[in-house]
């Protein structure tokens, strides 16, 4: 027979469960008042701007720095002026792709990837950013080796560029389960095929955790063999995309270990869409549950 667990080791066990994070213990965080967290400084935080829609930009530069980290991802150049007026970095620049299914596996796109990256590229820059992002678009019947070597064709025509102004072209991984059908760069595996292929350290792959937990699974195991390949991070609870909680399956804090022992220096941005009507507070907890 089994003894039973007293209430002093069930807390115990909790906490080695969630990693030693209080996935729920920030009840509120408000941005115009309290004071920023005291952060460990292992983490260079950041957030996807679309998640945060009831905020203006201005007031998400003010929020962010109230947390206690200062990048905003997924944000083109016309809003470029408002961050560095914040002083807060884009830690991943957009504005030059055609939307995730028009991407660099179908050669009738290479011609106006090929102008929208040239003419982005210097203004990235110019502004002091250094990554911007790419997909790789749907498969619609196509073969992945072929799309593989579509997308290093098409790639390496911006790459002599990217590498003269210091900028990193990231492929974002996403699922092609639940969210992004028939999307062709779905598995760190083809990814980091395509890295080897393209062979620039300026073209790196965007490792969404939360994405790739639904396609493949083994997180902290794809970060420790192909870390070299994973120029920057995104978070989400899964299942559901929402806030990083006792709700969802992936266990942060030691994904967010795993990262640091890699040795990385870039973002980790948080890209989960809270369910909680308090976004902000929502956003600190995930900063204190990935602060390792």
């Amino acid at each position: 027979m089994t003894k039973p667990i007293d209430s002093s080791r069930r807390e115990s066990f909790k906490k080695v469960l969630l990693g030693g994070a209080a996935l729920g213990s920030l009840s509120s965080f408000d941005w115009k008042t309290d004071q920023p967290l005291k952060l460990k400084g292992n983490i260079n935080h950041g957030v996807c701007a679309w998640t945060m829609p009831d905020l203006s930009l201005d007031e998400l530069c003010i929020a962010i720095k109230k947390i206690g980290f200062n990048a905003i991802d997924i944000v083109g150049p016309e809003t470029w002026d408002t961050l560095k007026k914040h002083g807060v970095e884009c830690s991943m620049c957009n504005g030059a792709e055609l939307g995730i299914p028009r991407g660099w596996n179908d050669p009738q796109y290479h011609e106006q990837l090929i102008k929208n990256y040239s003419e982005i590229i210097p203004v990235v820059a110019k502004y002091g950013f250094k990554n911007l992002i790419c997909f790789s678009g749907n498969r619609n019947g196509m073969d992945d080796e072929v799309g593989m070597k579509n997308c290093a064709v098409g790639l390496k025509k911006i790459m002599n560029l990217a590498e003269k102004h210091g900028v990193v072209i990231q492929m974002e991984l996403l699922n092609s389960k639940v969210n992004h059908p028939d999307y062709m760069c779905d598995l760190s595996p083809w990814g980091v095929e395509l890295c080897k292929m393209i062979d620039s350290e300026n073209f790196k792959l965007l490792f969404d955790i939360y994405h790739m937990q639904i396609d493949e699974g083994d997180i902290i195991r794809s970060i420790q063999t192909h870390h070299q390949y994973f120029g920057h991070y995104h978070t989400a609870g899964n299942p559901g995309r929402n806030e990083l909680d006792e709700n969802q399956e992936i266990n942060y804090p030691a994904v967010m270990r795993a990262i640091v022992e890699t040795g990385y220096k870039g973002y980790v941005s948080h890209e989960f869409i809270p369910k909680s009507k308090d976004k902000i507070a929502a956003l600190a907890q995930a900063v204190q549950v990935c602060d390792v």
